[in-house]
């Protein structure tokens, strides 16, 4: 076997670092491809103009989560979402997508979405207030 030399070893980082984000990009293409992937628009209030979300109160995995319209809100999107009465923050992406702090890196169509997912992130860990 060849002797591993820096070159080496940095065109094999660059290939299975080139190679892992191919994947990534692949997997991406798919999810948002398939025909199970939610429209951005599911869950919205019909008659509204600006696409606001509908309000939703229910008890998920033994957690209540709810989900409103607010006066101003954080990252002014004027929707609060709530987990034991504790808010989750969330934001609502250019393409109509929307994250929570618990869940920064996985894109859900609607705020109930994103709220379901932090549930099922902490795992039964109580939601700590983000200041």
């Amino acid at each position: 076997m060849p002797e591993l030399t820096r070159r080496r070893a940095l065109v094999a980082g660059a290939a299975v670092a080139a190679a892992g984000g191919l994947a990534t990009q692949a997997a991406s293409a798919s999810a948002t491809t398939s025909p199970s992937a939610a429209p951005a628009s599911a869950g919205m209030m019909p008659g509204h103009d600006h696409g606001e979300p509908a309000p939703f109160d229910e008890v998920y995995r033994g957690r209540r989560i709810e989900g409103r319209p607010t006066a101003g809100g954080h990252h002014g999107s004027g929707y609060g979402v709530f987990i034991d009465g504790v808010e989750l923050h969330v934001m609502q992406n250019a393409d109509g997508s929307w994250i929570s702090v618990v869940s920064h890196y996985d894109p859900v169509p609607t705020p109930r979405a994103a709220a379901r997912a932090a549930v099922v992130e902490l795992q039964g860990a109580p939601l700590v207030p983000f200041n």
